[in-house]
This record gives structure tokens, C-alpha cells and sequence, in this order.
């Protein structure tokens, strides 16, 4: 799944784990670009496909909070290139059945597709490309986080490696675009995972941060189970909890829009 952690649920290959201690490993990485890749990679697109349970805690800044529950699922299309998601809402009675649809596109030319079907209506709405930067269900957690941001909309620049992380400041390339100047990422140097991002605005004041909270090997992958961002400006937070992860389950084509108003049983469970 890929909620951070979002939104997503965060997944990676045993195979690629380096023991940043270990001398039989190789040296640090200095590519940068090398570096993003494999965090992409592990982000986003590990095992052929994947499923989870997301309990999305939002409070504010006075203390008060809303819960939704959801289930993910994820599919690959081509590792590192093109992708699916589903998720299919649970709880609370507002949301249940609500379902959000992601058609995610490697080409940086051409946008992702994204659907949200809002059962109440009847409604599907087909989100615009400039909305994925906007909150998702009214949370801190925006619709891009959802899918990940193409590594080709920024530029990557090493700010430091220190014993434990590679730390990288990513640069948008068309500012134009996004409501941040910069953002920086800790990857944890033995797994590539992200661990911490923060977004900083045009003034260069920090104002996002999203973090992982707490991570379990599952199925032989490292995932963040739990994940948190907090929003400076507003004293808001979310909180994502990951429960029943399962990867390679061997999803169909289930990312259509008919299945926006038949959520497929792999959702229901």
C-alpha cells in the first residue's frame, strides 16, 4: 500500500538492504540520484502488489479528532513506472463507501488519473492535476501523498550523510506549481527508508513534516506502520496505523471505473 506515508504503506526488497556498519558491504553511496531512486523504489513499489487496513487518526489543534477507516490496495504496473491504487472507505458513516481511484503515470508529460466517488451523490469526480497537492478526505495528508511525486518534478542536492541517514533536498523545478520551496528527506542509510520529510514554504519556514513512526519487517519487507504529519502552520496532525499488510496477493484489474461503484472483494475484507 502506499499511504504514506502517506500516505502510504512503505514496502522493500530484503535483497536491497545494506548494512551501512557491515565493511562487506559496499562503500556510502554518493549519487544522489541513485539514493532517491532506491527510496522511490521502496516507497512505493515493493512487491507486485499489496493490501492494508488504514485507520487515519486528524486532530486538531485543540485536541479534537475524527477518525476514518480504509482499505488500501496497490498494483503495479512496471517496477519504478506506472501503478495503480484503490481505496474503498470504511468508517465513519460519511465517508463509508466512498471510494478514490489512482492511475499513477511515470511520463512527468502526462498527469496521473485520478477518481473519487462520493456515494451519497452518486457523483464521480475526476480530480484535477492541480488538486493533488490539496488535502485528502479533510486530513494532513494530501492527495500526492497518496501516490508519491514523480522524482522527475524536482531537482535532488545532498545536504549531509551522517551515521544512520542520508539527508537530500529536493527542489521543484516548475515552483510555479506546488505551494512549497523545498522539501528534505532522511533516508535511513541500512533500508532506504524514508524516514523524515519536511516541507519548507518560499521563505524557506519550515511548515510539513511527516514522519515514520514505527516500522515492522512483514512477509520479509520492512513497512512503516505507522506514520504522522503535522501541519506547523494550522497545529493540526494525522496519524496513519497500518494493520493486516499483505504483499503479492495476486490483485486483477480492479482499478476501473466500474469498480467505483462495485468495490471488488479484495476491499471488503
Amino acid at each position: 500500500m502506499k499511504l504514506l506515508t502517506v500516505v502510504t504503506i512503505i514496502f522493500i526488497s530484503s535483497s536491497a538492504l545494506i548494512a551501512a556498519d557491515d565493511p562487506n558491504t559496499p562503500e556510502k553511496i554518493t549519487d544522489v540520484n541513485i539514493i532517491v531512486s532506491k527510496a522511490n523504489i521502496m516507497a512505493y513499489y515493493q512487491g507486485d502488489d499489496g493490501k492494508a487496513r488504514v485507520k487515519m487518526t486528524i486532530t486538531d489543534r485543540r485536541g479534537q479528532t475524527r477518525n476514518r477507516e480504509f482499505i488500501i490496495l496497490r498494483k503495479d504496473v512496471e517496477d519504478g513506472g506506472d501503478q495503480n491504487y484503490y481505496v474503498y472507505f470504511l468508517k465513519p458513516a460519511d465517508v463509508r463507501e466512498m471510494v478514490f481511484i489512482v492511475h499513477k503515470h511515470a511520463d512527468i508529460n502526462r498527469d496521473d488519473d485520478r477518481w473519487l466517488y462520493l456515494p451519497g451523490l452518486d457523483l464521480v469526480k475526476r480530480i484535477a492535476a492541480g488538486d493533488k497537492r490539496t488535502s485528502f478526505v479533510g486530513s494532513d495528508f494530501l492527495y500526492e501523498d497518496v501516490s508519491g511525486r514523480n522524482l522527475e518534478e524536482d531537482t535532488h542536492e545532498f545536504i549531509e550523510t551522517t551515521e544512520q541517514y542520508y539527508v537530500i533536498k529536493n527542489i521543484p523545478k516548475k515552483p510555479e506549481t506546488v505551494e512549497f520551496g523545498y522539501f528534505t528527506v532522511a533516508i535511513d542509510r541500512c533500508n532506504f527508508v524514508p524516514m523524515k520529510m519536511e516541507f519548507y514554504d518560499r521563505n524557506s519556514k519550515l511548515y510539513r513534516v511527516i514522519e515514520s513512526q514505527k516500522v515492522e519487517t512483514i512477509q520479509g519487507f520492512p513497512t512503516v506502520v505507522k506514520s504522522l504529519v503535522s501541519d506547523l502552520n494550522t497545529g493540526s496532525k494525522t496519524e496513519m496505523e497500518f494493520s493486516g499488510v499483505q504483499y503479492n496477493i495476486g490483485l486483477g484489474d480492479v482499478f476501473t471505473e466500474r469498480y467505483l461503484r462495485r468495490p471488488p472483494d479484495e476491499a471488503r475484507k
